[in-house]
């Protein structure tokens, strides 16, 4: 693997920290459970993949370090999001609400305020 600059060794460190304190998370949403996968998406956020064209990892780098100026991290993310669909259901299910299993995500955040 070539040298990383700086930059590229902040990012993948930033990440391993998001996956040991269990706050990184796949494209699709899951818990990231596998250290190798996490150094996969470190370096992938990093542009610093060998799995990627030179195009795509300059893309991911710039990407990566807009959101990190906005100092937005998966934890940010997450909390910016509200609560899940779950969370609302568990909430309605507590409130006796009618019909909750048929609602949407913003029908449940409705019915539970």
């Amino acid at each position: 693997m070539a040298k990383q600059t700086k930059g590229q060794q902040e990012t993948v460190e930033r990440v391993m920290h998001e996956f040991k304190h269990g706050e990184l998370e796949t494209g699709a949403g899951d818990k990231v459970k596998s250290r190798k996968q996490a150094i996969a998406i470190g370096l992938s956020e990093a542009g610093a993949s060998d799995q990627q064209s030179p195009q795509e990892n300059e893309r991911r780098r710039k990407d990566t370090k807009a959101k990190e100026r906005k100092g937005e991290t998966a934890k940010q993310r997450k909390e910016a999001d509200g609560p899940t669909k779950a969370e609302l259901y568990e909430q309605a299910k507590k409130q006796d609400v009618a019909g909750r299993s048929k609602m949407s995500k913003d029908e449940l955040a409705q019915a539970v305020s």
